[in-house]
């Protein structure tokens, strides 16, 4: 198990155990209660009973939890707010019970946040800052924040003088190990559970959370995630982003430049700047949209209070978008976006089954998935809405999208199925800017600003596609432009008596000469169904997906034609 060194402040073994006791004693209350209802009930004939009291079992569960939670803290606070994005495994009574769990605790006293920051940093306060105000500006469940001033020489060195410096809340680490020791264990009851092993992968899931929230206390971490960020957007008028004083960062302690500005919800504060929030709802959507589709590496976590809007006296645009908090960050990987696309040509197709096969590519479906009614779901989402436009889509009743809500939910509830770690943190991105913008501007439309890149997202695939034909077609013309030359010496080595007829080898060669003319003439005819398919499905989806599917045929004789009679 990985370990978090602790800190000044560090809780002393009795009370980690207690914590780790009380933890277990709560899952394994719920546990019992599971059983209880979900197994023992069903195979006595009283499964109504159990279904009829789920509803108000999983709410009065999390109501529970999200207490447990505020009480302890810790990464007590970060499971509920996991448990609230897992809409994949979780149902709807949990996620909406915690989606309102805030990370925000009483703050520490500056006695503990001084102790832990001259432990780090080496040196006092009063050698390391100019000045730090003992009233935080910010606490949460795992760190907490203070304006400070650089001293003289490091602000004539940085070109700062105002920075926040974050620090872990002491004793965090002894906390973080603790929480991660028991939900390893519960994750390991789970996962003997039948119930529930055969719908989630509960060790992976506690581990895919274990991973971010390892990351998110790493300052270290977070300070190169700011960077990376930053060098994304270089010479980009909308964002700006602050700079890293690495001379007083640690892995415990981070200090960036204090960028504080009007946070991007506060409508009334915009106005009274003179910038209209209406305006800024599509900036943000296309900045958001920037990180996940061209970037690859995304802020994850964009709530309203991550992200600034900062008035500019003399730039191109009367306002950026600030970021602040990069301790949870996204990558859009090679093997995610390959997904995206196998599942966005699927859609465009209309093709439940092969949606369904793209999500095992990816790994959104376990192994032991049985997915005959998820495709079913799937088939009949695309009868309904496979052939509309985004146009068509924004006049379709909302009622319809939560009606085939409701029924993709309980089909993904009952099936082995979860979002792989870079799905999970773009769809929460994806749903913080889209609340953000809503709260900007109540008539804001999301399709306006992700239609532009999904496009782009095809368009890039065709361009990859005609990309990898051009070179195959490279390739066979040469054989093609060879294949004549070769023929001919063979026929005059015949000729001049250099070649026995009866040699057995002779017959061989020619027959391999003429399947690879014919797999010749089947990779162009190949190509060029593909091309064409990949033109027309712009304008005629039906014709260009005829098209793409009927290249399938000349390109498995390509792959394997003749290989048996070799």
């Amino acid at each position: 198990m990985t370990q978090v060194r602790p800190g000044p402040g560090a809780p002393d073994a009795r009370s980690t155990r207690a914590r780790y006791r009380r933890i277990l004693r709560f899952a394994g209350r719920q546990l019992a209660v599971t059983w209880w209802y979900e197994l023992f009930l069903p195979r006595i004939g009283l499964a109504r009973v159990s279904a009829r009291t789920r509803p108000k079992r999983m709410r009065h569960f999390a109501q529970r939890f999200h207490a447990l939670a505020v009480e302890l803290g810790g990464l007590m606070i970060k499971v509920g707010q996991f448990m609230s994005s897992r809409l994949d495994v979780l149902p709807p009574e949990i996620t909406a019970e915690l989606e309102g769990l805030q990370d925000e605790v009483p703050p520490v006293p500056f006695a503990g946040i001084r102790a832990l920051a001259e432990a780090e940093l080496g040196l006092p306060l009063e050698r390391a800052f100019a000045m730090v105000d003992e009233t935080p500006v910010a606490a949460a469940s795992l760190g907490q924040a203070h304006r400070a001033l650089l001293s003289p020489a490091d602000a004539a060195e940085t070109g700062l003088e105002q920075v926040i410096i974050k620090v872990q809340r002491p004793g965090i680490g002894a906390i973080v190990d603790v929480d991660l020791a028991a939900l390893r264990r519960v994750g390991g009851w789970l996962s003997r559970v039948r119930l529930v092993s055969d719908r989630v992968n509960a060790p992976a899931l506690v581990e895919e959370f274990a991973r971010t929230s390892l990351e998110e206390i790493d300052y270290l971490h977070e300070a190169a995630g700011c960077e990376h960020f930053a060098s994304d957007f270089e010479g980009d008028d909308r964002v700006a982003v602050p700079a890293v004083v690495w001379e007083r960062t640690t892995r415990r302690v981070l200090t960036l430049g204090d960028v504080t500005a009007i946070k991007i919800t506060d409508a009334e504060a915009l106005r009274a700047a003179g910038i209209d929030p209406a305006e800024v709802a599509p900036v943000f959507a296309a900045v958001m949209f920037d990180q996940l589709f061209t970037n690859g590496f995304f802020h994850a976590d964009p709530h309203p209070g991550n992200i600034f809007v900062t008035p500019v006296a003399d730039g191109p645009h009367p306002w950026v978008l600030t970021f602040i908090d990069f301790g949870m960050m996204g990558e859009v990987t090679a093997t995610t976006r390959s997904g995206l696309r196998k599942l966005l040509f699927a859609a465009a197709a209309r093709d439940g089954k092969g949606l369904v096969s793209a999500m095992r590519d990816v790994g959104v479906l376990l192994p032991t998935t049985d997915s005959t009614e998820l495709e079913k779901a799937m088939t009949q989402l695309f009868a309904r809405f496979g052939g509309m436009g985004f146009a068509e889509l924004r006049e379709v009743d909302p009622r319809e999208f939560r009606d085939f809500a409701v029924q993709f939910g309980e089909t993904v509830r009952s099936l082995p199925f979860q979002l792989p770690e870079n799905f999970l943190l773009v769809i929460r991105a994806m749903s913080l800017t889209s609340g953000v913008c809503s709260a900007l501007d109540p008539e804001f439309n999301m399709w306006n600003s992700i239609e532009p890149y999904a496009a782009q997202l095809l368009r890039d695939e065709r361009g990859n596609v005609v990309k990898d034909v051009a070179q195959q077609a490279v390739e066979i013309a040469g054989i093609a432009l060879r294949l004549p030359k070769r023929m001919d010496a063979l026929l005059t080595r015949i000729e001049d008596g250099n070649v026995a007829v009866t040699n057995p080898q002779l017959e061989k060669r020619v027959a391999r000469l003429e399947r690879t003319g014919r797999r010749a003439v089947s990779a162009i005819l190949f190509g060029a169904l593909l091309i064409a398919g990949a033109v027309v499905l712009s304008t005629d989806a039906v014709l260009g997906t005829v098209l793409m599917v009927a290249s399938v045929v000349p390109l498995l004789y390509t792959l394997i034609g003749g290989r048996g009679r070799s």
